[in-house]
């Protein structure tokens, strides 16, 4: 490992930004309520559970909108495999590294660090599905939970949970333009006539 005076000034940058928030998480960490809070959105994260369960109460809700809902399992579909595939592979960093023991149970992930898949797939499913949605509050506030306890149970640094949702964003913009709200698929495929 590079020495941290060897350092370019944007890694230095990036480790004290990373070292700050984790500094400032550790205010919150060891009281049960928060703890209990951050490990279950964690946990609620994986494998987008999350963001498919709402995605299937969105289509509910909206008087059985199976298109809608195939459109945002099929968006959390391309960026898990593109974050999780590829651009990991890409960056390949280590996870934070903690002595301290968890007071919850936790799925250790396989992949390496940057970014958060959990951000973004919370960015991606904000960006799909919060079209013309009253929910859309709702749906941001559990995406930076979620994002937020990626950090707080120490699986990712800060660095790579703001990466995480930038680049989820930037894919949920894309995928919106691709496959329209409204639409049964995407542009350069047949649509189904109703």
């Amino acid at each position: 490992m590079t020495a941290a005076a060897d350092r370019h000034p944007i890694q230095r940058a990036i480790v004290r930004f990373d070292a700050e928030v984790d500094h400032a998480l550790d205010r919150l960490r060891g009281r049960p309520l928060v703890d209990r809070l951050f490990y279950t959105a964690s946990e609620l994260g994986d494998f987008s559970l999350i963001w498919h369960t709402l995605g299937t109460a969105q289509g509910v809700r909206r008087g059985g909108d199976l298109a809608g809902t195939l459109r945002l399992t099929t968006a959390l579909g391309l960026e898990s495999t593109l974050v999780n595939g590829p651009v990991k592979n890409l960056f390949r960093r280590a996870r934070p590294v903690s002595d301290v023991p968890r007071p919850h149970r936790l799925r250790t992930p396989k992949t390496t660090s940057f970014p958060s898949g959990h951000a973004s797939a919370a960015a991606v499913f904000i960006t799909v599905a919060s079209e013309n949605d009253p929910w859309r509050l709702l749906y941001l506030a559990l995406g930076a939970t979620v994002a937020t306890s990626r950090i707080y149970v120490r699986i990712h640094h800060a660095s790579d949970v703001v990466a995480g949702a930038a680049l989820g964003a930037v894919m949920g913009v894309a995928f919106r333009a691709w496959w329209p709200a409204g639409t049964s698929a995407p542009r350069g495929l047949p649509r189904r006539r109703h």
